[in-house]
């Protein structure tokens, strides 16, 4: 085959994590999604209503977008960190409630975790970022 290969480089400042032609972000939008639908799975093991996403929560990959690299860095691994806690945190309650044993207290405990997670990750916008990303044009 007589393909191009796409652009891959070393990101500014790293030399062990490389970008993919701008898969860093994409990464990091599915993993944050992923980790909103995963809380709300928690929250109806937990017997709590799950939230409406606000819309700092809704637009962080872009809001985190638009941010100094450091935060942007502290971001992705933030939300790498949290998915790494909330995957095998969501096959134990699986499990647990298919043997038929109430999940609700483990649920509770992981719901917790991932709420303080989500707000020091969440903590990394920059003041007045405000709620929406930026427009281009």
């Amino acid at each position: 085959m007589n393909m191009v290969p796409p652009s891959f480089t070393a990101a500014p400042g790293t030399t062990a994590r490389a970008t993919f032609a701008g898969s860093s972000a994409n990464t990091t939008s599915m993993r944050w999604a992923a980790l909103s639908d995963a809380a709300n799975v928690v929250a109806l093991l937990a017997g709590i209503e799950p939230e409406r996403p606000t819309p700092e929560v809704r637009n962080f990959p872009a809001l985190i977008r638009d941010a100094e690299a450091w935060r942007r860095d502290q971001a992705e691994n933030g939300v790498a960190d949290l998915a790494a806690v909330m995957e095998p945190g969501i096959t134990a309650l699986l499990a647990i409630n298919a043997r038929g044993t109430d999940p609700k207290a483990a649920a509770m405990a992981l719901w917790r975790e991932f709420v303080a997670a989500r707000s020091a990750i969440l903590a990394l916008l920059p003041a007045g970022s405000g709620a929406s990303p930026r427009r281009i044009g």
